[in-house]
């Protein structure tokens, strides 16, 4: 049984046990999270397909906390100029764990 959710804009394939890094979410490490933008369900050769979202369906998370990425470095350079800057960027991503699946 997998499930395609939709979270910060983007959408993951998620099952049973899985641990992922979403976006950043506003919601304290340790608690419970209710994901009900779920897109796509299957189980046991039966697909269900929202439009958008499929209806009653819900995904059951826990918040495992919060990390940052790796840093990714931005290099500007104008040519003929002479100007260059350097510039660091680490996202914020909430690590969750999947629980259940319902639909």
């Amino acid at each position: 049984m997998f499930a395609i959710i939709e979270t910060g804009g983007k959408q993951y394939r998620v099952e049973e046990g899985l641990e992922l890094n979403v976006d950043l979410l506003k919601v304290e490490a340790g608690a419970k999270l209710s994901i009900d933008s779920v897109l796509l369900v299957e189980k046991d050769g039966d697909t269900k397909i929202g439009e958008p979202y499929v209806k009653g369906a819900m995904v059951e998370c826990d918040v495992l906390g919060h990390i940052r990425g790796k840093k990714v470095v931005v290099f500007h350079k104008l040519p003929k100029k002479d100007s260059r800057k350097t510039q660091g960027h680490r996202q914020d991503y909430t690590s969750i764990k999947v629980k259940s699946i319902k639909a």
